[in-house]
């Protein structure tokens, strides 16, 4: 299959074999325990709908656990606590279910199997990894952090999620 380049209106659009979502915006998250040892990453990449999050963890405690973008783009020990709130840009309160919310960085939880392991594969509608008041990549960046119990998709600030028990600095991929 041929790859071509397309002008449109002074823009350079790339397409061709295997390239995916031509001229995508990516991220890479490494997330870490308390102890500093990798316990998952994640992958995010932009589309049309928002921001698609593949996320394959390990040495996690089986069980559900919340999962969230956080406002701050720090991962400091001994609680995560640096990581700062949800990512919240509209100002909206905590939960899928709350009919004041939900916060932009309100995601669904992660299912951890017995060996330690989960994947979770959700979009982010209400983020980008462009420009603008919901951009991941705002002063001060934003954090994926997951935390000990399941989220209960309502309580405000944070669904009663429990620890942050993995934390890690959403990062621009290099070309």
């Amino acid at each position: 299959m041929k790859s071509f380049v397309l002008y449109v209106s002074g823009l350079m659009l790339f397409a061709g074999a295997g390239c995916g979502i031509a001229g995508a915006q990516t991220a890479q998250v490494e997330l870490r325990n308390l102890e500093g040892e990798p316990v998952a990453n994640a992958t995010l990449v932009q589309i049309e709908e928002g921001v698609k999050i593949m996320l394959e963890a390990t040495h996690l405690p089986p069980g559900d656990h919340a999962f969230h973008i956080h406002a701050v783009g720090q991962c400091e020990p001994p609680d995560f606590s640096s990581a700062g709130p949800h990512f919240n840009p509209h100002g909206k309160k905590h939960g899928v279910k709350n009919p004041e919310g939900a916060h932009a960085g309100d995601l669904p939880s992660l299912t951890v199997g017995p060996d330690g392991t989960g994947k979770i594969e959700v979009v982010a509608k209400e983020v980008t990894l462009g420009e603008g008041l919901n951009s991941l990549f705002h002063s001060g960046g934003t954090s994926l952090v997951i935390h000990a119990s399941v989220d209960d998709d309502v309580t405000d600030p944070a669904g009663n999620a429990g620890a942050r028990i993995a934390c890690g600095v959403v990062t621009k991929s290099q070309a």
